[in-house]
């Protein structure tokens, strides 16, 4: 098995070896047909010209500007709209302008990293970046108009921001932040002394931080809670599409919806445990509110397990056991459990066979932890583990970066490229000089998605929203009228950002522009210097950040599959070869472990499918076999469930095999560039536990076969739009 091989190179995907072996049309179906005219000297009809056909936008573009389902946070369109309108309208009332501006520009920031749900978090995500960003403009200033100086420090603090984006997603926003004021800094000359500036811009961004808090002390665990039962609302989704196969019992649209429906209870889980471990690591002792969630959630784990095992025995749960999760969720939801506890028998009815049995169990044992009024506080286990301390996460995470290849490979890509932008506008005089830095800062995100796309997508937001632009400068008189505009636009900035990448972008152009104006006072000056600088940041994030660093157009998913693969073989042999008395809670560990690590491959491969040819056409190939491999896991986990509700055991030379051949497609993706079909010789009992994984890892070894992509499983599951 190899990391990739080009669809291009598949015959079946050629249209001419696709008609029928007789050569005749088959949209014609009176062609050589004697029924299909009654004359025997048929008159030719004249050829019809073709139909002209439009030119299609690529794939990867589309995906782009295609806006996002995601709803509207209102809340934060409401806290976009005051945290920067109120410091514009407080520095017009002390005759500041200028003042104004800044705070409202450090607001902005704290607008973009306002994206957490639960209270704690927000603070990490809003506070330690805005403080990044007052350390990167003190250093800025200091190199404010000094020519080359200007260019080392940047380029220094890029690899360092650089660096920093490999850690996490807080440190990830600090290092953005680190580096944009900086490059503010160095460009625009800042108000005397030198600690007004960095002041103004982080008490905008506390601004916006005290507004998203203002709820915490009546809405408390609410954001955690409601995450929690959102999971149990996911598992209840899941299991009204266990059983429901597609006809003949292969792949359909009913296969595609469990698939659907498990990712989201992957995710969902994931962020859970990630808000409710997070906060318990800042508390001290045992709080009861999250011992009661943190066991609410783990009892939802048996039911994610007993799932495929239910989906696997090919007819559907009885609308009672959904409908009884939902119940949960609701009562998880509102944090008031019924008094009765358990409910009446007749609402959870018996099965008969393993999946039934381990279905049953453990929705009475959800039910009984989610109605019990006082949870042990001492037997409830963190099933993700609890994080480490924090300052152990600390040195760990310095650790890392530092002996990390991506990290150096990243922040050196992003050194370059800042270098190279403000050596350019060091050497030729462009106003606004600084928008190019910024806009290659903005590009450069490898924990946002693709670099091409997103530097295409941003030039076509930005000569969006200098339309916008347009008509504030130009019909909008300076002064209080600001305020009321900022009131709007700033507004649409969160609503945007949930749409996609390009409509951020045309969303923040406008108000970039607005604050602008009060600094320079240029007005409809700004425009083009806006729509130059722009452009030439994004050529040189395609150049020197793009198109020079081979790994940033060939896709490197086909090796984080292959561990994930390595890592699934271990799950298989953890979960049969262990005896009997193993640690359940390290099972758990590892299967969730399994399906984050698979969560974040899908992640790369939904960036990568965004990219031209031939990155984006290799996901498109590769996009099979990781759900083949979800799959794989899902019947290792089924197979484990019933075994645990009376099913025979395997054999251990069944499980050595399975095992085996998993390792072996592990390291043929790693060790080859081209696919090679596999036929998997797995015996065994074909009645036994093990079969459907057998079948599982016999589809997952074909769908590695461009030649048969639709492989032993059926129907080829279609990538996300």
């Amino acid at each position: 098995m190899g990391e990739h091989s080009d669809p291009s190179d598949d015959p079946s995907d050629d249209p001419s070896l696709n008609q029928p072996a007789t050569g005749r049309d088959p949209a014609r179906p009176d062609a050589d047909d004697p029924s299909g005219d009654p004359s025997p000297n048929p008159a030719p009809a004249p050829p019809s010209p073709p139909s002209p056909r439009r030119p299609a936008a690529p794939p990867w573009l589309l995906a782009g500007l295609r806006p996002s389902s995601a709803p509207v946070p209102w809340a934060a369109v409401a806290r976009a709209s005051v945290g920067m309108a109120v410091p514009l309208a407080v520095g017009l009332a002390v005759d500041r302008p200028a003042y104004g501006a800044l705070a409202s520009l450090g607001a902005l920031y704290g607008v973009i990293g306002d994206t957490a749900d639960a209270y704690r978090m927000r603070i990490f995500n809003i506070a330690v970046p805005q403080l990044f960003g007052a350390v990167g403009v003190t250093l800025g200033a200091l190199v404010f108009d000094r020519g080359w100086w200007a260019v080392g420090v940047l380029t220094l603090l890029a690899l360092v921001s650089g660096m920093m984006s490999s850690i996490g997603a807080v440190a990830s926003s600090s290092g953005l932040q680190l580096l944009l004021f900086a490059v503010l800094g160095a460009g625009l000359a800042m108000p005397e002394p030198w600690w007004v500036a960095p002041l103004l811009f982080t008490l905008g961004g506390l601004f916006i931080l005290l507004l998203s808090l203002l709820a915490w002390p009546l809405r408390g665990l609410e954001p955690e809670r409601a995450a929690v039962a959102a999971t149990y609302r996911a598992v209840a989704d899941l299991l009204a599409a266990a059983g429901r196969h597609g006809t003949g019992g292969l792949p359909g649209p009913e296969r595609d919806a469990y698939d659907t429906r498990r990712q989201a209870v992957t995710d969902s889980l994931n962020e859970a445990y990630d808000l409710v471990l997070a906060r318990r690591a800042r508390e001290h002792g045992r709080s009861e509110p999250l011992v009661r969630l943190l066991a609410e959630l783990n009892v939802v784990i048996p039911l994610v397990e007993a799932a495929p095992a239910a989906h696997l025995r090919g007819r559907p749960l009885p609308d009672a056991v959904p409908a009884a999760v939902r119940e949960l969720a609701d009562a998880v939801a509102t944090g008031r459990p019924r008094a009765g506890g358990v409910p009446d028998d007749r609402a959870l009815p018996p099965g008969a066979g393993p999946a039934e049995r381990a279905v049953d169990a453990a929705l009475r044992h959800a039910t009984s932890v989610v109605h019990h009024a006082e949870p042990d506080p001492y037997n409830v286990d963190d099933r993700l583990g609890r994080p480490a301390a924090l300052r152990v996460r600390v040195r760990r995470a310095t650790r890392d970066v530092l002996l990390s290849e991506d990290s150096w490979r990243y922040g050196l890509r992003l050194a370059l490229c800042i270098g190279l932008s403000q050596a350019l506008v060091s050497l030729i005089p462009v106003p606004r000089s600084y928008w190019v830095a910024l806009t290659v800062t903005f590009i450069l995100k490898p924990d946002y998605g693709s670099v091409f796309s997103r530097a295409v997508l941003r030039a076509l937001g930005t000569v969006a929203g200098l339309v916008v632009a347009a008509a504030i400068l130009s019909h909008v008189a300076r002064g209080w009228w600001d305020v009321a505009v900022m009131l709007v636009i700033a507004g649409i900035v969160p609503a945007m950002t949930a749409k996609g990448y390009a409509f951020q972008t045309a969303a923040i152009t406008p108000v970039i522009l607005l604050l602008s104006d009060l600094l320079s006072h240029e007005g409809s000056g700004l425009l083009l210097p806006r729509f130059v600088d722009s452009m030439m940041g994004c050529a040189i994030a395609l150049i020197a950040g793009y198109l020079l660093w081979p790994e940033s157009w060939h896709t490197r998913i086909g090796d984080r599959l292959a561990d994930a693969v390595e890592e699934t073989a271990e799950y298989v042999r953890c979960a049969f070869a262990a005896p009997p008395d193993a640690d359940r809670a390290e099972r758990v560990r590892t299967r969730r472990r399994i399906y984050r690590d698979l969560s974040v491959v899908r992640t790369e491969f939904q960036r990568a499918l965004t990219e031209p040819p031939p990155t984006g056409t290799r996901a498109r190939a590769w996009w099979p076999l990781l759900v083949a491999v979800e799959r794989v896991v899902d019947a290792a986990t089924a197979a484990r469930v019933r075994v645990d509700h009376g099913a025979a055991p395997p054999a251990p030379a069944e499980v050595a095999a399975i095992e085996r051949q998993l390792r072996e497609l592990a390291d043929g993706m790693r060790s080859s560039a081209v696919l090679v079909e596999v036929r998997a010789d797995l015996g065994g009992d074909e009645k036994g536990v093990l079969a459907p994984l057998r079948q599982e890892v016999r589809g997952a070894r074909a769908i590695a076969s461009p030649q048969r992509r639709t492989g032993l499983t059926g129907r080829a599951p279609r990538p996300p739009a």
